[in-house]
């Protein structure tokens, strides 16, 4: 679309910036010449940011309202990536409602009124899993805050893949195993490149037509689970059987995983997510109505994904909470 540009973009607050989609977009930030601030709880956690000219590290937790107070005045725009994938209820709701929430009043006080908030396909406040309901509560206080004056936009990408994200590497490691179980084996899914998410939101901030649009970012691809993890397989060498898994028997699996020490290979919400399909409902915009054309997982894969056994990689992956 032809670019309609907003106010000036010189300084960016993103909180969560620290993770995997915020890593690509400091990066792309960066290139623009754009000032931005990444708030984490531990500074030493933003090293792979704090490098990026223009980028600055502090340490603040965003949870706390008078910290959100603190860091706002100054910045032009908000971009809140932060996001949990486990947890009991009240992790969910910190991080998914209470946040956007608080971020939204905090936002209007301080007279920064441009917020972008990447929620997720599958955000519905009567989802079946947490996460979904959730990701919807938090969007419906958003969408209040916006009848307010707050220039909202939410973007609602499927599962975001690229190097160091935690889905296709994780099944990359177990596709090592001989004997693969697999929850949601028919749940489909559009994975979307994470250089893709990051344009989309520089290219919202940029363009004051985005205010008040919803989108949904997605790759060109549509895989049921079970193709993702056959072609993620064939990527790195490895041929297992992959044996789909009833849903009673993936809660028992999930339950099973919940007890082990570190971040859940896969959880009973992550079942319960994995009910719906993580697909486009072509009826909202997306990545091409930004002037993006998406980036097929098969043409990414080649650029870090290698033949070799990556199972032991599966305890680093575990150590880090990360999006699956």
């Amino acid at each position: 679309m032809s670019e309609k540009k907003g106010q000036s973009m010189k300084r960016v607050l993103i909180l969560g910036g620290s993770g995997f989609v915020g890593r690509a977009l400091c990066e792309a930030l960066a290139r623009l010449q754009v000032n931005v601030t990444v708030p984490t709880r531990r500074a030493v956690n933003g090293r792979a940011v704090q490098m990026l000219p223009l980028v600055t590290v502090l340490a603040a937790d965003v949870h706390r309202p008078e910290e959100l107070a603190r860091l706002l005045p100054g910045h032009d725009a908000v971009v809140n990536l932060v996001a949990i994938l486990n947890g009991r209820q009240a992790d969910f709701d910190r991080a998914h409602v209470a946040l956007p929430t608080a971020l939204a009043k905090a936002c209007l006080a301080a007279g920064v009124p441009r917020l972008v908030q990447v929620s997720a396909l599958g955000a519905d406040a009567q989802g079946p899993s947490m996460y979904q309901r959730t990701k919807g509560q938090g969007e419906a206080a958003l969408l209040a805050a916006a009848a307010q004056g707050l220039q909202l936009t939410l973007l609602r990408p499927s599962v975001i893949f690229g190097r160091d994200d935690r889905f296709i590497n994780t099944f990359a490691a177990l596709s090592a195993l001989p004997v693969l179980p697999l929850a949601g084996a028919n749940t489909r899914f559009a994975p979307v490149a994470v250089n893709d998410v990051a344009s989309a939101i520089v290219q919202c901030l940029k363009d004051n037509r985005s205010i008040g649009q919803t989108y949904e970012l997605v790759g060109p691809d549509v895989f049921s689970l079970q193709r993702l993890v056959s072609v993620v397989a064939q990527a790195v060498g490895h041929s297992p059987r992959i044996v789909p898994l009833p849903t009673s028997v993936a809660w028992v699996q999930g339950a099973v995983m919940e007890l082990l020490p570190g971040e859940p290979l896969i959880s009973r919400d992550n079942v319960a997510s994995l009910q719906v399909d993580n697909v486009a409902s072509g009826k909202l915009p997306g990545l091409l109505d930004l002037g993006i054309t998406a980036t097929a997982l098969a043409a990414a894969l080649p650029g870090w994904l290698t033949p070799g056994d990556r199972v032991a990689r599966l305890l680093d992956l575990r150590r880090t909470a990360g999006r699956f």
